[in-house]
Protein backbone atom coordinates (compact mmCIF):
# COMPACT_ATOMS: atom_id res chain seq x y z
CA UNK A 1 0.00 0.00 0.00
CA UNK A 2 3.11 2.57 1.07
CA UNK A 3 4.79 1.56 -2.30
CA UNK A 4 1.79 2.45 -4.03
CA UNK A 5 1.09 5.63 -2.37
CA UNK A 6 4.67 6.48 -3.21
CA UNK A 7 4.44 5.81 -6.85
CA UNK A 8 1.35 7.67 -6.88
CA UNK A 9 2.80 10.70 -4.90
CA UNK A 10 6.45 10.46 -7.64
CA UNK A 11 3.96 10.48 -10.10
CA UNK A 12 2.24 13.58 -9.35
CA UNK A 13 4.79 15.40 -8.14
CA UNK A 14 6.41 14.76 -11.60
CA UNK A 15 3.52 16.29 -13.21
CA UNK A 16 3.45 19.23 -11.26
CA UNK A 17 7.33 19.76 -12.49
CA UNK A 18 6.28 19.10 -16.44
CA UNK A 19 3.31 21.57 -16.08
CA UNK A 20 5.20 24.67 -14.30
CA UNK A 21 8.18 23.69 -16.64
CA UNK A 22 5.76 23.77 -19.86
CA UNK A 23 4.16 26.32 -18.58
CA UNK A 24 7.56 28.71 -18.21
CA UNK A 25 8.49 27.42 -21.68
CA UNK A 26 5.08 28.86 -23.04
CA UNK A 27 5.64 32.30 -21.21
CA UNK A 28 8.89 32.82 -22.86
CA UNK A 29 8.01 31.53 -26.30
CA UNK A 30 5.10 34.27 -25.78
CA UNK A 31 7.48 37.13 -25.04
CA UNK A 32 9.24 35.97 -28.23
CA UNK A 33 6.06 36.48 -30.39
CA UNK A 34 5.06 39.54 -29.15
CA UNK A 35 8.44 41.44 -29.47
CA UNK A 36 10.26 40.18 -32.92
CA UNK A 37 8.78 40.84 -36.20
CA UNK A 38 9.28 44.06 -38.69
CA UNK A 39 8.99 46.56 -35.23
CA UNK A 40 11.24 44.84 -32.93
CA UNK A 41 10.36 45.57 -28.96
CA UNK A 42 13.13 45.03 -26.58
CA UNK A 43 12.38 42.96 -23.40
CA UNK A 44 12.49 46.56 -21.54
CA UNK A 45 9.61 48.01 -23.69
CA UNK A 46 7.73 44.88 -23.89
CA UNK A 47 7.47 45.28 -19.97
CA UNK A 48 6.73 49.20 -20.02
CA UNK A 49 3.79 48.26 -22.80
CA UNK A 50 2.24 45.80 -20.78
CA UNK A 51 2.11 48.29 -17.69
CA UNK A 52 0.64 51.13 -19.60
CA UNK A 53 4.06 52.80 -20.34
CA UNK A 54 4.52 52.35 -24.04
CA UNK A 55 4.27 54.78 -26.67
CA UNK A 56 0.98 54.80 -29.12
CA UNK A 57 2.68 52.93 -31.96
CA UNK A 58 4.34 50.24 -29.11
CA UNK A 59 0.67 49.51 -27.60
CA UNK A 60 -0.84 49.07 -31.00
CA UNK A 61 1.92 46.57 -32.42
CA UNK A 62 1.35 44.59 -28.62
CA UNK A 63 -2.14 44.71 -27.95
CA UNK A 64 -3.52 45.00 -31.58
CA UNK A 65 -1.42 42.92 -33.72
CA UNK A 66 0.87 40.66 -32.25
CA UNK A 67 -0.84 39.65 -28.56
CA UNK A 68 -4.50 38.61 -29.93
CA UNK A 69 -2.39 35.91 -32.35
CA UNK A 70 -0.55 34.60 -29.61
CA UNK A 71 -3.16 34.26 -27.51
CA UNK A 72 -5.29 32.78 -29.69
CA UNK A 73 -2.34 30.55 -30.90
CA UNK A 74 -2.32 29.63 -26.62
CA UNK A 75 -5.73 29.25 -26.54
CA UNK A 76 -6.29 26.80 -29.35
CA UNK A 77 -3.73 25.22 -29.16
CA UNK A 78 -4.83 24.34 -25.15
CA UNK A 79 -7.86 23.28 -26.78
CA UNK A 80 -7.48 20.93 -29.68
CA UNK A 81 -4.46 19.33 -26.42
CA UNK A 82 -7.49 18.88 -24.64
CA UNK A 83 -9.71 17.26 -27.66
CA UNK A 84 -6.98 15.14 -28.88
CA UNK A 85 -6.37 13.85 -24.91
CA UNK A 86 -9.91 13.11 -24.67
CA UNK A 87 -10.54 11.11 -27.90
CA UNK A 88 -7.01 9.01 -27.02
CA UNK A 89 -7.93 8.14 -23.20
CA UNK A 90 -11.65 7.15 -24.02
CA UNK A 91 -10.42 5.02 -27.19
CA UNK A 92 -7.28 3.77 -25.60
CA UNK A 93 -5.98 4.70 -29.12
CA UNK A 94 -3.03 6.96 -29.68
CA UNK A 95 -4.47 7.78 -33.31
CA UNK A 96 -7.96 8.86 -31.88
CA UNK A 97 -7.51 12.75 -32.60
CA UNK A 98 -10.35 14.80 -34.30
CA UNK A 99 -8.75 15.40 -37.19
CA UNK A 100 -7.84 11.50 -38.16
CA UNK A 101 -11.39 11.37 -36.87
CA UNK A 102 -12.65 13.61 -39.48
CA UNK A 103 -14.38 15.98 -36.98
CA UNK A 104 -12.21 18.50 -38.42
CA UNK A 105 -12.92 17.66 -41.87
CA UNK A 106 -16.62 17.70 -41.03
CA UNK A 107 -16.23 21.65 -40.21
CA UNK A 108 -14.21 22.08 -43.18
CA UNK A 109 -16.58 20.73 -45.58
CA UNK A 110 -19.71 22.84 -44.30
CA UNK A 111 -17.13 25.72 -43.88
CA UNK A 112 -16.05 25.51 -47.87
CA UNK A 113 -19.90 24.90 -48.57
CA UNK A 114 -20.82 28.21 -46.89
CA UNK A 115 -18.13 29.98 -48.84
CA UNK A 116 -18.15 28.56 -52.32
CA UNK A 117 -22.27 27.42 -52.69
CA UNK A 118 -23.46 30.25 -50.52
CA UNK A 119 -20.84 32.84 -50.79
CA UNK A 120 -21.06 33.34 -47.10
CA UNK A 121 -17.98 35.04 -45.34
CA UNK A 122 -17.03 36.41 -41.99
CA UNK A 123 -18.20 35.11 -39.24
CA UNK A 124 -20.77 32.83 -40.58
CA UNK A 125 -18.35 30.70 -41.72
CA UNK A 126 -17.24 30.22 -38.24
CA UNK A 127 -21.12 29.23 -37.90
CA UNK A 128 -20.94 26.75 -40.55
CA UNK A 129 -17.86 25.38 -39.34
CA UNK A 130 -19.26 24.67 -35.86
CA UNK A 131 -22.23 22.88 -37.34
CA UNK A 132 -20.48 20.86 -39.65
CA UNK A 133 -18.03 19.40 -36.54
CA UNK A 134 -21.02 18.90 -34.44
CA UNK A 135 -22.70 16.68 -37.22
CA UNK A 136 -19.51 14.70 -37.81
CA UNK A 137 -19.28 13.71 -34.29
CA UNK A 138 -22.98 12.85 -33.99
CA UNK A 139 -22.52 10.17 -37.20
CA UNK A 140 -19.28 8.74 -34.76
CA UNK A 141 -21.71 8.63 -31.73
CA UNK A 142 -24.37 6.38 -33.77
CA UNK A 143 -21.41 4.11 -35.36
CA UNK A 144 -19.21 3.67 -32.27
CA UNK A 145 -22.29 3.71 -29.86
CA UNK A 146 -21.50 0.20 -28.61
CA UNK A 147 -17.81 0.14 -28.09
CA UNK A 148 -17.77 -3.32 -27.61
CA UNK A 149 -14.95 -3.32 -30.20
CA UNK A 150 -12.51 -1.26 -27.83
CA UNK A 151 -13.54 2.27 -30.06
CA UNK A 152 -12.57 0.48 -33.16
CA UNK A 153 -15.90 0.95 -34.95
CA UNK A 154 -15.51 4.85 -33.82
CA UNK A 155 -12.11 4.68 -35.30
CA UNK A 156 -13.06 3.25 -38.69
CA UNK A 157 -16.00 5.49 -39.23
CA UNK A 158 -13.75 8.41 -38.24
CA UNK A 159 -11.18 7.82 -41.12
CA UNK A 160 -13.88 6.96 -43.74
CA UNK A 161 -16.07 10.52 -42.85
CA UNK A 162 -12.85 12.06 -42.95
CA UNK A 163 -11.67 10.44 -46.73
CA UNK A 164 -15.45 11.42 -47.70
CA UNK A 165 -15.25 15.15 -46.55
CA UNK A 166 -11.49 15.47 -48.14
CA UNK A 167 -13.06 14.04 -51.79
CA UNK A 168 -15.85 16.52 -51.38
CA UNK A 169 -13.79 19.44 -50.11
CA UNK A 170 -11.81 18.53 -53.75
CA UNK A 171 -14.61 18.51 -55.96
CA UNK A 172 -15.99 21.94 -54.81
CA UNK A 173 -12.50 23.00 -55.38
CA UNK A 174 -12.42 21.88 -58.77
CA UNK A 175 -15.71 23.28 -59.74
CA UNK A 176 -14.94 26.49 -57.83
CA UNK A 177 -14.11 29.93 -59.34
CA UNK A 178 -10.62 31.10 -58.60
CA UNK A 179 -11.73 33.99 -56.66
CA UNK A 180 -13.40 32.01 -54.17
CA UNK A 181 -11.27 28.95 -54.43
CA UNK A 182 -8.83 30.96 -52.98
CA UNK A 183 -10.59 32.13 -50.11
CA UNK A 184 -11.53 28.95 -49.48
CA UNK A 185 -7.76 27.47 -49.61
CA UNK A 186 -6.70 30.17 -47.39
CA UNK A 187 -9.13 28.87 -45.23
CA UNK A 188 -8.37 25.16 -45.44
CA UNK A 189 -5.01 25.83 -44.57
CA UNK A 190 -4.99 27.23 -41.13
CA UNK A 191 -3.98 30.91 -40.19
CA UNK A 192 -3.76 32.77 -37.38
CA UNK A 193 -2.90 35.96 -39.06
CA UNK A 194 -5.28 38.60 -38.39
CA UNK A 195 -6.86 37.17 -35.68
CA UNK A 196 -8.92 40.32 -33.60
CA UNK A 197 -9.52 39.68 -30.41
CA UNK A 198 -13.55 38.91 -29.97
CA UNK A 199 -12.01 35.53 -31.82
CA UNK A 200 -10.23 34.72 -28.82
CA UNK A 201 -12.36 35.33 -26.61
CA UNK A 202 -15.34 33.16 -27.92
CA UNK A 203 -12.75 30.14 -28.25
CA UNK A 204 -11.48 31.08 -24.33
CA UNK A 205 -14.87 30.91 -23.22
CA UNK A 206 -16.07 27.54 -24.54
CA UNK A 207 -12.81 26.20 -23.47
CA UNK A 208 -13.44 27.90 -19.60
CA UNK A 209 -16.57 26.32 -19.93
CA UNK A 210 -16.06 22.67 -20.57
CA UNK A 211 -13.25 22.77 -17.94
CA UNK A 212 -16.24 20.95 -15.52
CA UNK A 213 -16.56 18.38 -17.70
CA UNK A 214 -13.15 18.13 -18.42
CA UNK A 215 -12.55 17.79 -14.47
CA UNK A 216 -15.18 15.10 -14.26
CA UNK A 217 -13.43 13.20 -17.70
CA UNK A 218 -10.40 13.24 -16.14
CA UNK A 219 -11.70 11.27 -13.34
CA UNK A 220 -13.97 9.02 -15.00
CA UNK A 221 -11.64 7.81 -17.75
CA UNK A 222 -9.04 5.92 -16.10
CA UNK A 223 -12.06 3.53 -14.49
CA UNK A 224 -13.48 3.16 -17.97
CA UNK A 225 -9.81 2.33 -19.17
CA UNK A 226 -10.33 -0.88 -16.94
CA UNK A 227 -13.28 -1.70 -19.38
CA UNK A 228 -16.73 -1.70 -19.33
CA UNK A 229 -17.42 -4.24 -16.91
CA UNK A 230 -15.04 -3.26 -14.54
CA UNK A 231 -16.24 0.43 -14.69
CA UNK A 232 -20.21 -0.84 -14.49
CA UNK A 233 -19.00 -2.22 -11.27
CA UNK A 234 -17.08 0.26 -10.09
CA UNK A 235 -20.69 2.78 -10.42
CA UNK A 236 -19.41 4.47 -13.89
CA UNK A 237 -21.45 3.94 -16.88
CA UNK A 238 -19.45 4.08 -20.33
CA UNK A 239 -22.59 5.93 -21.76
CA UNK A 240 -22.78 8.94 -20.44
CA UNK A 241 -18.91 9.38 -20.29
CA UNK A 242 -19.00 8.76 -24.19
CA UNK A 243 -21.22 11.87 -24.44
CA UNK A 244 -19.38 13.90 -22.02
CA UNK A 245 -16.24 13.05 -23.62
CA UNK A 246 -17.31 13.08 -27.45
CA UNK A 247 -19.84 16.18 -26.73
CA UNK A 248 -16.31 18.31 -24.96
CA UNK A 249 -14.01 16.91 -28.00
CA UNK A 250 -16.57 18.35 -30.83
CA UNK A 251 -16.85 21.46 -29.39
CA UNK A 252 -13.12 22.35 -28.16
CA UNK A 253 -12.49 20.90 -32.62
CA UNK A 254 -15.16 23.05 -33.93
CA UNK A 255 -14.94 26.22 -32.76
CA UNK A 256 -11.10 26.49 -32.56
CA UNK A 257 -11.70 25.09 -36.51
CA UNK A 258 -14.25 27.56 -37.28
CA UNK A 259 -12.49 30.49 -36.46
CA UNK A 260 -8.43 29.35 -37.11
CA UNK A 261 -9.22 26.90 -40.16
CA UNK A 262 -8.21 23.04 -39.70
CA UNK A 263 -5.22 23.04 -38.13
CA UNK A 264 -3.77 19.55 -38.30
CA UNK A 265 -1.85 16.83 -35.71
CA UNK A 266 -1.69 19.31 -32.47
CA UNK A 267 -4.63 17.22 -31.60
CA UNK A 268 -2.61 14.11 -31.89
CA UNK A 269 1.00 15.20 -31.17
CA UNK A 270 0.09 17.12 -27.95
CA UNK A 271 -1.07 14.02 -26.26
CA UNK A 272 1.97 11.72 -27.16
CA UNK A 273 4.78 14.34 -26.36
CA UNK A 274 2.51 14.57 -22.56
CA UNK A 275 2.63 10.88 -22.16
CA UNK A 276 6.12 10.75 -22.80
CA UNK A 277 7.13 13.50 -20.96
CA UNK A 278 5.06 12.13 -17.53
CA UNK A 279 6.84 8.60 -18.57
CA UNK A 280 3.09 6.89 -17.70
CA UNK A 281 0.72 5.39 -19.82
CA UNK A 282 -2.25 7.65 -19.25
CA UNK A 283 -2.73 10.79 -20.79
CA UNK A 284 -2.77 13.59 -18.59
CA UNK A 285 -6.11 16.43 -19.94
CA UNK A 286 -4.38 19.44 -18.14
CA UNK A 287 -0.47 18.53 -19.92
CA UNK A 288 -1.62 17.36 -22.63
CA UNK A 289 -3.28 21.21 -22.56
CA UNK A 290 -0.57 23.11 -22.01
CA UNK A 291 1.96 21.20 -24.26
CA UNK A 292 -0.47 21.77 -27.17
CA UNK A 293 -0.71 25.50 -26.33
CA UNK A 294 2.90 25.39 -26.29
CA UNK A 295 2.85 23.61 -29.81
CA UNK A 296 1.08 26.14 -31.61
CA UNK A 297 2.44 28.74 -30.22
CA UNK A 298 6.03 27.28 -31.64
CA UNK A 299 4.75 26.10 -34.78
CA UNK A 300 3.62 29.82 -35.45
CA UNK A 301 7.06 31.16 -34.70
CA UNK A 302 8.04 28.74 -37.20
CA UNK A 303 5.54 29.63 -40.20
CA UNK A 304 6.26 33.46 -39.61
CA UNK A 305 9.83 33.66 -39.01
CA UNK A 306 11.74 30.35 -40.52
CA UNK A 307 11.76 31.50 -44.06
CA UNK A 308 13.41 35.04 -44.16
CA UNK A 309 11.11 37.45 -45.75
CA UNK A 310 8.23 34.75 -46.73
CA UNK A 311 5.44 34.01 -43.85
CA UNK A 312 3.34 31.25 -44.49
CA UNK A 313 0.18 29.76 -42.66
CA UNK A 314 0.71 27.63 -39.05
CA UNK A 315 -1.53 24.98 -40.59
CA UNK A 316 1.19 23.93 -43.22
CA UNK A 317 4.30 23.68 -40.44
CA UNK A 318 1.98 21.69 -38.43
CA UNK A 319 0.82 19.76 -41.37
CA UNK A 320 4.62 19.08 -42.47
CA UNK A 321 5.74 17.99 -38.73
CA UNK A 322 2.77 16.27 -37.93
CA UNK A 323 3.02 14.00 -40.81
CA UNK A 324 6.79 12.97 -39.77
CA UNK A 325 5.65 12.63 -36.30
CA UNK A 326 3.02 10.23 -37.52
CA UNK A 327 5.63 8.15 -39.50
CA UNK A 328 8.13 8.08 -36.45
CA UNK A 329 4.84 6.67 -33.80
CA UNK A 330 4.20 4.48 -36.47
CA UNK A 331 7.48 2.74 -37.00
CA UNK A 332 8.35 2.94 -33.39
CA UNK A 333 5.28 1.33 -32.22
CA UNK A 334 7.00 -2.10 -32.35
CA UNK A 335 3.48 -4.08 -32.73
CA UNK A 336 2.09 -2.73 -30.32
CA UNK A 337 -1.62 -1.68 -30.91
CA UNK A 338 -2.10 1.84 -31.47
Amino acid sequence: MSAALTVRRAATRRRRVVVVAVIVAVVLAAAVAISVGDYPITPDRLWATLTGSGTRIEQYVVFQVRAPRAAMALVAGAALGAAGALLQSFLSNPLASPDLLGISGGSGLAAVSAILLLGTTGPLVAVFAFVGGSAVAGVLMLAGRSLRDGGFRLILAGIGVSFLTSALINLMMVRAKIEQAQVALLWLTGSLASTPWWQVLVVLVVFVALVPALIVASRWLPLVQLGREAAHGLGVASGPVRVVVVTSAVLLTAVTCAFVGPISFIALCAPAIARALLRHGAVGLGTSAVVGAALLLAADLVAQYALPGMAVPVGIVTGAVGALFLLWLLATSKGRRL
